[in-house]
Protein backbone atom coordinates (compact mmCIF):
# COMPACT_ATOMS: atom_id res chain seq x y z
CA UNK A 1 0.00 0.00 0.00
CA UNK A 2 1.35 3.40 -0.93
CA UNK A 3 1.91 5.75 2.02
CA UNK A 4 3.04 9.33 2.22
CA UNK A 5 6.39 9.72 3.97
CA UNK A 6 7.36 12.82 5.97
CA UNK A 7 10.26 14.79 4.61
CA UNK A 8 13.31 15.33 6.80
CA UNK A 9 13.41 18.90 8.09
CA UNK A 10 16.01 20.73 6.05
CA UNK A 11 18.11 23.50 7.52
CA UNK A 12 17.54 26.80 5.76
CA UNK A 13 14.53 25.47 3.83
CA UNK A 14 11.71 27.72 2.65
CA UNK A 15 9.26 28.65 5.42
CA UNK A 16 6.71 25.91 5.97
CA UNK A 17 3.09 26.55 5.15
CA UNK A 18 0.58 26.96 8.01
CA UNK A 19 -0.31 23.69 9.69
CA UNK A 20 3.01 22.00 8.92
CA UNK A 21 4.04 19.61 11.70
CA UNK A 22 7.65 19.56 12.88
CA UNK A 23 8.46 16.62 15.15
CA UNK A 24 11.76 15.88 16.84
CA UNK A 25 13.25 13.33 19.22
CA UNK A 26 16.81 12.96 20.46
CA UNK A 27 17.67 10.79 17.46
CA UNK A 28 15.52 12.11 14.58
CA UNK A 29 13.47 15.02 13.26
CA UNK A 30 10.88 15.33 10.51
CA UNK A 31 8.69 17.95 8.85
CA UNK A 32 5.26 16.99 7.51
CA UNK A 33 2.89 19.16 5.43
CA UNK A 34 -0.79 19.36 6.48
CA UNK A 35 -2.36 16.87 4.07
CA UNK A 36 -5.80 15.51 5.07
CA UNK A 37 -5.51 11.89 6.15
CA UNK A 38 -1.74 12.07 6.68
CA UNK A 39 -0.61 9.89 9.60
CA UNK A 40 2.71 10.27 11.42
CA UNK A 41 3.74 7.45 13.76
CA UNK A 42 6.43 7.53 16.45
CA UNK A 43 7.93 4.89 18.72
CA UNK A 44 10.87 2.58 19.38
CA UNK A 45 10.68 0.89 16.00
CA UNK A 46 12.32 1.98 12.77
CA UNK A 47 10.98 2.43 9.28
CA UNK A 48 8.55 1.37 7.97
CA UNK A 49 6.89 0.88 11.39
CA UNK A 50 7.33 4.52 12.45
CA UNK A 51 8.21 7.85 10.89
CA UNK A 52 9.97 9.23 13.98
CA UNK A 53 12.18 6.95 16.07
CA UNK A 54 12.03 7.51 19.83
CA UNK A 55 13.91 5.77 22.65
CA UNK A 56 15.79 3.15 20.69
CA UNK A 57 16.80 0.37 23.08
CA UNK A 58 14.23 1.12 25.80
CA UNK A 59 11.97 -1.92 25.76
CA UNK A 60 9.33 -0.18 27.90
CA UNK A 61 8.53 2.02 24.90
CA UNK A 62 6.27 0.40 22.29
CA UNK A 63 7.49 -0.02 18.73
CA UNK A 64 4.49 2.11 17.68
CA UNK A 65 3.84 4.27 20.69
CA UNK A 66 1.77 7.09 19.24
CA UNK A 67 0.46 8.68 16.09
CA UNK A 68 -0.64 12.05 14.77
CA UNK A 69 -3.35 12.31 12.11
CA UNK A 70 -4.20 15.45 10.15
CA UNK A 71 -7.96 15.98 9.82
CA UNK A 72 -10.45 18.81 10.26
CA UNK A 73 -7.62 21.32 9.92
CA UNK A 74 -5.69 20.02 12.94
CA UNK A 75 -3.15 17.38 13.94
CA UNK A 76 -4.75 14.87 16.35
CA UNK A 77 -2.55 12.99 18.84
CA UNK A 78 -3.31 9.44 19.98
CA UNK A 79 -1.40 7.11 22.31
CA UNK A 80 -1.07 3.65 20.75
CA UNK A 81 1.55 2.29 23.17
CA UNK A 82 1.47 0.40 26.46
CA UNK A 83 3.02 3.16 28.56
CA UNK A 84 1.45 6.53 29.36
CA UNK A 85 2.25 9.69 27.43
CA UNK A 86 2.58 12.85 29.53
CA UNK A 87 1.55 16.24 28.13
CA UNK A 88 1.98 19.78 29.51
CA UNK A 89 0.24 20.65 32.80
CA UNK A 90 0.50 17.04 33.94
CA UNK A 91 -2.11 15.70 31.53
CA UNK A 92 -1.75 11.95 30.87
CA UNK A 93 -2.82 9.94 27.83
CA UNK A 94 -3.53 6.20 27.93
CA UNK A 95 -4.11 4.02 24.89
CA UNK A 96 -7.82 4.13 25.78
CA UNK A 97 -7.86 7.95 25.81
CA UNK A 98 -9.51 9.71 22.92
CA UNK A 99 -7.35 11.66 20.44
CA UNK A 100 -6.67 15.30 21.26
CA UNK A 101 -6.01 18.16 18.81
CA UNK A 102 -2.69 20.01 18.87
CA UNK A 103 -2.78 23.78 19.02
CA UNK A 104 -0.44 25.79 16.81
CA UNK A 105 2.96 26.38 18.36
CA UNK A 106 5.05 24.15 20.60
CA UNK A 107 3.87 21.03 22.46
CA UNK A 108 6.34 18.78 24.29
CA UNK A 109 5.27 15.27 25.21
CA UNK A 110 7.03 12.63 27.27
CA UNK A 111 6.88 8.87 26.74
CA UNK A 112 7.30 6.80 29.91
CA UNK A 113 10.27 4.42 29.68
CA UNK A 114 12.28 2.17 31.98
CA UNK A 115 12.63 3.20 35.62
CA UNK A 116 12.35 6.96 35.96
CA UNK A 117 13.22 7.62 32.32
CA UNK A 118 10.98 9.75 30.11
CA UNK A 119 11.67 10.26 26.41
CA UNK A 120 10.95 13.71 24.98
CA UNK A 121 9.12 14.20 21.69
CA UNK A 122 8.91 17.84 20.60
CA UNK A 123 6.01 18.84 18.36
CA UNK A 124 5.60 22.19 16.64
CA UNK A 125 2.71 23.19 14.39
CA UNK A 126 3.38 26.22 12.17
CA UNK A 127 0.97 29.11 12.57
CA UNK A 128 -0.39 31.42 9.86
CA UNK A 129 1.78 34.37 10.93
CA UNK A 130 5.08 32.49 10.65
CA UNK A 131 5.46 32.49 6.88
CA UNK A 132 7.91 35.35 7.20
CA UNK A 133 10.52 32.90 8.51
CA UNK A 134 13.32 34.76 10.29
CA UNK A 135 12.07 38.26 9.46
CA UNK A 136 11.24 38.93 13.13
CA UNK A 137 14.58 37.87 14.60
CA UNK A 138 15.41 41.46 15.54
CA UNK A 139 12.15 42.06 17.40
CA UNK A 140 12.27 42.56 21.15
CA UNK A 141 11.73 39.44 23.27
CA UNK A 142 8.24 39.20 24.77
CA UNK A 143 8.50 38.84 28.57
CA UNK A 144 6.52 36.16 30.41
CA UNK A 145 3.15 37.11 31.86
CA UNK A 146 3.72 38.16 35.49
CA UNK A 147 1.15 39.04 38.17
CA UNK A 148 1.50 42.15 40.38
CA UNK A 149 2.10 41.60 44.10
CA UNK A 150 2.60 44.18 46.83
CA UNK A 151 5.53 43.85 49.26
CA UNK A 152 3.55 42.03 51.96
CA UNK A 153 2.04 39.58 49.48
CA UNK A 154 5.45 38.84 47.97
CA UNK A 155 7.02 38.19 51.37
CA UNK A 156 4.16 35.93 52.42
CA UNK A 157 4.18 33.92 49.20
CA UNK A 158 7.98 33.55 49.31
CA UNK A 159 7.69 32.11 52.82
CA UNK A 160 4.89 29.75 51.81
CA UNK A 161 6.59 28.79 48.53
CA UNK A 162 10.29 28.66 49.45
CA UNK A 163 10.57 24.99 48.42
CA UNK A 164 9.28 25.95 44.96
CA UNK A 165 11.89 28.71 44.68
CA UNK A 166 14.61 26.18 45.50
CA UNK A 167 13.28 24.14 42.56
CA UNK A 168 12.92 21.05 44.72
CA UNK A 169 11.36 17.92 43.31
CA UNK A 170 7.64 17.67 44.17
CA UNK A 171 7.54 20.83 46.34
CA UNK A 172 4.64 21.57 48.68
CA UNK A 173 3.64 24.78 50.48
CA UNK A 174 4.44 25.45 54.11
CA UNK A 175 1.42 25.24 56.37
CA UNK A 176 -0.06 28.52 57.60
CA UNK A 177 1.21 27.65 61.09
CA UNK A 178 4.76 27.11 59.80
CA UNK A 179 4.57 30.31 57.77
CA UNK A 180 3.37 32.32 60.77
CA UNK A 181 6.32 31.09 62.84
CA UNK A 182 8.80 32.04 60.12
CA UNK A 183 7.17 35.43 59.57
CA UNK A 184 7.45 36.08 63.31
CA UNK A 185 11.20 35.65 62.92
CA UNK A 186 11.42 37.88 59.83
CA UNK A 187 9.03 40.67 60.84
CA UNK A 188 8.77 40.43 64.60
CA UNK A 189 6.46 38.39 66.80
CA UNK A 190 2.77 39.15 66.54
CA UNK A 191 2.89 40.97 63.20
CA UNK A 192 1.55 37.95 61.33
CA UNK A 193 -0.81 35.16 62.31
CA UNK A 194 -2.60 32.27 60.64
CA UNK A 195 -5.85 34.22 60.16
CA UNK A 196 -4.04 37.15 58.53
CA UNK A 197 -2.14 34.75 56.26
CA UNK A 198 -5.40 33.06 55.25
CA UNK A 199 -7.01 36.43 54.41
CA UNK A 200 -3.98 37.62 52.40
CA UNK A 201 -3.70 34.40 50.40
CA UNK A 202 -7.44 34.44 49.73
CA UNK A 203 -7.27 38.00 48.42
CA UNK A 204 -4.41 37.13 46.04
CA UNK A 205 -6.23 34.03 44.80
CA UNK A 206 -9.45 35.98 44.12
CA UNK A 207 -7.61 38.78 42.31
CA UNK A 208 -5.69 36.35 40.11
CA UNK A 209 -8.81 34.32 39.35
CA UNK A 210 -10.62 37.47 38.21
CA UNK A 211 -7.81 38.09 35.72
CA UNK A 212 -8.90 34.97 33.88
CA UNK A 213 -5.55 33.92 32.39
CA UNK A 214 -3.78 32.12 35.26
CA UNK A 215 -2.71 28.64 34.08
CA UNK A 216 -4.09 26.73 37.11
CA UNK A 217 -7.23 26.79 39.21
CA UNK A 218 -6.78 28.75 42.44
CA UNK A 219 -10.39 28.95 43.71
CA UNK A 220 -13.00 26.38 44.61
CA UNK A 221 -16.11 26.04 42.50
CA UNK A 222 -19.25 27.70 43.85
CA UNK A 223 -20.65 24.36 45.01
CA UNK A 224 -17.59 23.63 47.15
CA UNK A 225 -16.39 20.79 44.94
CA UNK A 226 -12.88 20.57 43.58
CA UNK A 227 -9.39 20.41 45.02
CA UNK A 228 -8.64 21.24 48.65
CA UNK A 229 -7.29 24.62 49.72
CA UNK A 230 -3.82 23.08 50.10
CA UNK A 231 -3.88 21.96 46.46
CA UNK A 232 -5.17 25.36 45.37
CA UNK A 233 -2.28 27.01 47.21
CA UNK A 234 0.06 24.59 45.43
CA UNK A 235 -1.46 25.71 42.10
CA UNK A 236 -0.99 29.37 43.04
CA UNK A 237 2.67 28.98 43.99
CA UNK A 238 3.43 26.78 41.02
CA UNK A 239 1.97 29.30 38.58
CA UNK A 240 3.74 32.26 40.19
CA UNK A 241 7.11 30.52 40.08
CA UNK A 242 6.69 29.19 36.53
CA UNK A 243 5.79 32.69 35.31
CA UNK A 244 8.81 34.18 37.15
CA UNK A 245 6.50 36.38 39.19
CA UNK A 246 8.41 34.83 42.10
CA UNK A 247 12.11 34.16 41.49
CA UNK A 248 14.95 32.65 43.60
CA UNK A 249 16.47 36.06 44.53
CA UNK A 250 13.20 36.73 46.40
CA UNK A 251 14.45 34.25 49.02
CA UNK A 252 16.68 37.08 50.29
CA UNK A 253 13.49 38.48 51.88
CA UNK A 254 13.75 35.66 54.43
CA UNK A 255 16.98 37.13 55.84
CA UNK A 256 14.96 39.63 57.82
CA UNK A 257 16.34 42.75 56.12
CA UNK A 258 12.97 44.06 54.99
CA UNK A 259 10.84 46.96 56.12
CA UNK A 260 7.88 46.11 58.34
Amino acid sequence: MHSHRPETLARGAEPARPGTLHARSVIADISVPPVPGRVVRFGRGGRPDVDLSVAEGDLRVSRRHGELTYREGKWWLRNTGQQLVRLPRGRMMHSSSGPIPLETGYTPLFVRGSGYREHLVELYVTDHDERGGGARQEDATLPPKRWPLDDEERLLLVVLGQHYLLYEECPRPLSYRQAAMELDYVCGEGVWGERRIERKVGAVRRRIERGGDFPYSVLREDDGAGPSDHNLLHNLLRGLVESTTLVPPDLELLDGDVDD
